[in-house]
């Protein structure tokens, strides 16, 4: 069966923020002297997990952390690395073929509206997909389907002809559970031996056309 539309992850998927998130915390705990355990920092779900993080460094420093100045601290570094960050490689590609070959292209996100909204429209890139479903459009996060569902329903295609693009396991489940065919790209952090679930797993969307992926090539 073909496929007639095509959704999205976005964090680490269309963009590299999940190594962005890592340089961030780490530039934060660096402030105080420390060294962040990198082996724990990536969730094993979607979803915001800021005051996880905060309360983290907040222990490891002790009665003297200032939370308002770490914060502001943070937000400034985080606004400075965000401004470089583009699209993955290969996903401009994608989607210029997404559109030449009638496909429609939506984004499904445990992040809220406004982070994804906000980094698609800085690079220009916001007015190629025709909806977002984001976390705060549903109760839950990834691994749960919800926003998968939610993004087919608005589409109005069943999960049979909609292919999922993740980077995390995670996001592969919610894919999975929603019913639909699930591409891995891994972002740089994870282990591509875990994507056991998904029906492909790429290095990267400069590996192959979309066409060839989707089986119009």
């Amino acid at each position: 069966m073909g496929f007639d539309a095509l959704v999205f992850d976005f964090d680490g998927l269309l963009m590299d923020t999940e190594t962005a998130s890592l340089r961030v915390w780490q530039y934060l705990w660096r402030r105080h002297g420390l060294e962040l355990d990198t082996s724990t920092f990536f969730a094993p779900h979607g979803g915001d997990v800021i005051a996880e993080r905060y309360a983290a460094l907040a222990a490891a420093v002790g009665p003297a952390f200032d939370h308002e100045a770490s914060h502001a601290a943070r937000l400034a570094y985080r606004d400075q690395v965000h401004a470089a960050l583009e699209l993955a490689d290969g996903i401009a590609p994608w989607l210029d073929e997404a559109r030449d070959l009638g496909l429609r292209v939506a984004v499904a996100s445990s992040s809220h509206r406004d982070w994804v909204a906000g980094h698609l429209e800085r690079i220009g890139f916001l007015d190629r997909f025709e909806l977002l479903a984001c976390g705060d459009d549903v109760g839950t996060v990834k691994p749960d389907p919800a926003v998968y569902l939610l993004a087919l329903e608005r589409l109005g295609v069943p999960a049979a002809r909609a292919m999922a693009f993740e980077d995390t396991v995670h996001g592969v489940a919610a894919a999975k559970a929603a019913g639909m065919a699930c591409v891995a790209i891994p972002h740089p952090h994870a282990d591509p031996a875990a994507f056991t679930a998904a029906d492909r797993v790429l290095t990267s969307a400069t590996e192959i056309t979309l066409a060839a992926l989707i089986g119009r090539g």
